[in-house]
């Protein structure tokens, strides 16, 4: 979450939900302004991540599109514009979930 926060994303959450799906333990959440700060917040992810020697399964999406998702199994990272985290609401799917943690 530091590295998404590193690169100025906003609204970022951290849902564990362990209790409410089989194939992620936690999904973090956040907004972007631009598709370029999208990719930024992604790239600095993955390299803070790589460092550690932790490597994505896969990505789907794509900053311009507005929703970038990195998989690491027991993690999965949303980057969203805020029109489209809006529009698919994440947060009140998995309003079940346990937060964690959020920073505005």
């Amino acid at each position: 979450m530091s590295a998404a926060s590193e690169k100025l994303a906003s609204d970022i959450v951290l849902l564990d939900t362990r209790g409410e799906n089989r194939f992620t333990d936690f999904f973090v959440i956040c907004s972007a302004e631009s598709p370029r700060q999208i990719r930024a917040i992604q790239e600095e992810i993955e390299r803070v991540l790589e460092n550690w020697g932790v490597f994505p399964h896969h990505h789907e999406g794509t900053a311009d599109s507005g929703w970038l998702l990195l998989d690491y199994g027991s993690v999965v990272i949303h980057i969203f514009s805020a029109p489209v985290r809006e529009f698919y609401q994440l947060d009140k799917l998995w309003e079940g979930a346990n937060p964690l943690l959020r920073i505005q």
